[in-house]
């Protein structure tokens, strides 16, 4: 009998939400499949079932909270619990039957060894290949018969993630094209393997954003009024956006800027971009790349305040605002000062990825020191972002649009966008916070680095 327990998810970690099992009592279930979901003050989570075996006994009740290394469940291991007791006996006899020759005919039977691969062959060689797979995958592959090895990886390093599922699915569903249409038929299967990797980009250009679409809430009503509770992360996000507000004297600056030659540089590269790297290239490692400029000209943007205290930072770790189904989290990019266009892009579509699938660890949602929000990404021209805690200011960015401005005393053509950073008024002044936005607008607009 195993015990499963309440995981630590991280050092601060002292306790978690158990919300929902997602195997019942008497369920077999595999090692690393998904056996329950938890959710706590830093990150929701599936977490793997540490063995094979038989959920013999759940202990802990969906939607109570226990501490650290609670005996959650417990996994009835028949397999392993027979294997000890057996290898015992078959030793000793071992020694008889090496007498008759028998023996050699022990040998013969050795292929039996054959039938162990066949359980997951595909995910281990994948594994070795294209990195770890995370346990959604694993299931969503066991349950829909699916050969990985067929599966092209558009996460970091080639990780196959759930949405290459879904498109390989979704093509895989379409019917085989005579070959006097081959020509053509191509053409159709493309649209759907798009809208199933845009997902992982967070920030797409004006046409509709790639991030995951909020679905109409469909709401069935039995009474005048529905009360319905609140989920855990809703809950703490609840609590950490009044903390914020109730800590910081919040004050938001905006500032316009033209994204012409960054939109130019993108579209000259981003079909090799894709090619090469096997994820998409957006606007927002240009953002980050030019606050990361601005933060090392101004520190105290990348500060925070502890009593009567400045905490200045050293390192310049990026929060990158990640919209889910049901909520937000921010994931940390380390050193974002040090990394390239393609270091951060890489970044963020492993990020985002990760933290829509909940495979985010504890420690990469803690630790930022400066946050974007790119609420661009579902049409918003600008909007008042609210600070991440502790940190004292966030740079929110708007949609890339093009719109006729005055250059010059003429009318052009150029590729516009709002930029605007809410800063703590208790440490950084008005006429600051907007050197820094505008040396934010300065890189953007006079971009000369090379992408590739």
């Amino acid at each position: 009998m195993i015990d499963v327990v309440m995981p630590q998810m991280g050092e601060s970690i002292v306790e978690g939400t158990l919300t929902k099992w997602l195997k019942k009592a008497g369920d077999r279930v595999e090692r690393d499949e998904p056996l329950f979901e938890i959710s706590t003050d830093k990150v929701d989570t599936e977490i793997p079932s540490p063995v094979a075996g038989t959920l013999s006994e759940i202990m802990v009740e969906e939607g109570k909270t226990v501490g650290i290394n609670t005996v959650v469940g417990r996994i009835s291991d028949g397999a392993n619990g027979a294997a000890a007791p057996a290898a015992q006996p078959v030793a000793q006899p071992a020694a008889p039957p090496t007498t008759p020759a028998p023996a050699p005919a022990a040998a013969a039977p050795t292929p039996p060894a054959q039938p162990q691969p066949v359980a997951e062959p595909v995910a281990t060689v994948v594994e070795e290949t294209a990195g770890p797979l995370s346990p959604l995958v694993r299931k969503m592959a066991r349950e829909n018969n699916i050969d990985l090895s067929r599966v092209r990886g558009t996460g970091a390093g080639g990780r196959i993630t759930k949405q290459d599922l879904d498109t390989y699915l979704a093509s895989s569903s379409q019917p085989p094209a005579p070959q006097s249409q081959a020509a053509p038929q191509p053409q159709a299967p493309p649209p759907p393997p798009q809208t199933a990797v845009q997902p992982v980009v967070n920030v797409p250009p004006p046409p509709p954003p790639s991030a995951p679409q909020p679905q109409a809430q469909q709401i069935t009503y039995s009474a005048a009024t529905k009360v319905e509770p609140m989920s855990i992360m809703r809950q703490k996000i609840a609590e950490h956006m009044v903390f914020s507000q109730r800590t910081s004297a919040h004050v938001t600056t905006v500032h316009k800027v033209d994204m012409t030659r960054v939109a130019k540089m993108r579209d000259k590269v981003k079909g090799n971009f894709q090619a090469q790297y096997g994820f998409g290239l957006t606007f927002l490692p240009f953002i980050l790349r030019a606050a990361t400029a601005a933060i090392r000209q101004f520190p105290i943007l990348n500060a925070s305040i502890e009593g009567t205290n400045i905490i200045y930072h050293r390192d310049i770790n990026m929060g990158i605002a990640v919209a889910l189904e049901n909520g937000l989290i921010v994931p940390v990019i380390r050193n974002a000062d040090e990394k390239n266009i393609v270091g951060l892009q890489r970044a963020i579509a492993d990020l985002a990825a990760r933290a829509r699938s909940r495979q985010l660890r504890p420690d990469e949602v803690q630790g930022g020191t400066f946050s974007v929000t790119n609420f661009g990404s579902f049409g918003s021209v600008f909007a008042t972002p609210v600070i991440n805690q502790p940190q004292v200011a966030i740079l929110g960015v708007g949609s890339v649009e093009k719109e006729p401005v005055v250059v010059e005393d003429a009318i052009a053509i150029r590729s516009m966008c709002y930029l605007a950073l809410t800063f703590d008024h208790r440490l950084i002044d008005g006429a600051l916070a907007d050197q820094f936005t505008g040396k934010v607008k300065q890189v953007l607009q006079d971009w000369a680095e090379e992408v590739m």
